[in-house]
């Protein structure tokens, strides 16, 4: 995820800097290149930061042309265009006619679903502190932005099947530096500690790797839970106030 806090809404086209790929850390993780006519939703994304805390800090390090690093490559472009372009008619690493996710075995959601909500309401859904109905999607971003300051980076830790059909196991992780809001308006402060996810995912593609489906598996509370303030810990309630 690049923060939400340094997009540049000016910038509504043009490729990935070198930094944002990898290639100045000294390995390229992603090679995603926009089509010339596709535009960034919130402006061209900037994953420097987040690249900084993944080779900081991954506990793996794949050999180049694995097929873990191949997984790696093509899950992060998905992320790209996921996350940063709007319009499924402009992703290119998903076949957007079948395209279905799922987590936990519940209910799929299609390309264009997932474009409305976002990847996070549709992979975290609803909790007891966190409402994937309640977040707009630019909401989630920069409330998922606030808590992880650093970045919320993401690996592959294994892959045990490859094409057609992609299981792999993975670790989403980052520092609890910031700011979350739960879903009643509580504002809770990170106490700096790394919050390691772990998951499954079975991944259908197609013969030119495209996503045909994801079947994401893994406890959404073990994301929100370490989010919120311990009992004693400070925690601010935030009302929005109409003005008429």
């Amino acid at each position: 995820m690049a923060l939400a806090r340094e997009l540049d809404p000016s910038e509504q086209q043009g490729s990935l800097s070198d930094e944002s790929k990898g290639v100045t850390f000294g390995e390229l993780i992603r090679d995603y290149e926009p089509m010339p006519d596709t535009k960034w939703r919130f402006g061209k994304p900037n994953y420097a930061r987040v690249n900084k805390l993944y080779f900081e800090n991954r506990s793996m390090n794949h050999s180049p042309g694995s097929l873990e690093a191949v997984v790696t490559n093509l899950v992060k472009n998905w992320e790209v265009e996921s996350h940063h372009i709007a319009s499924p008619h402009q992703w290119r690493t998903m076949d957007v006619v079948s395209f279905q996710i799922a987590v936990n075995g519940g209910c799929p959601a299609n390309a264009q679903l997932m474009a409305d909500i976002g990847p996070y309401n549709a992979l975290i859904g609803e909790t007891a502190d966190y409402s994937g109905h309640a977040q707009s999607f630019e909401d989630s971003n920069k409330n998922f932005s606030a808590a992880f300051p650093e970045g919320f980076a993401w690996e592959v830790l294994e892959v045990f099947s490859g094409p057609p059909t992609v299981s792999f196991k993975w670790r989403h992780f980052g520092k609890m530096t910031g700011t979350f809001t739960d879903k009643q308006g509580n504002q809770h402060k990170g106490n700096g500690q790394m919050l390691d996810l772990i998951g499954m995912c079975l991944a259908k593609v197609n013969g030119q790797l495209q996503i045909v489906s994801l079947d994401v598996y893994y406890s959404p509370n073990d994301l929100i839970k370490p989010l919120l303030s311990k009992r004693g810990s400070p925690v601010v309630a935030v009302r929005s106030v109409r003005v008429a």
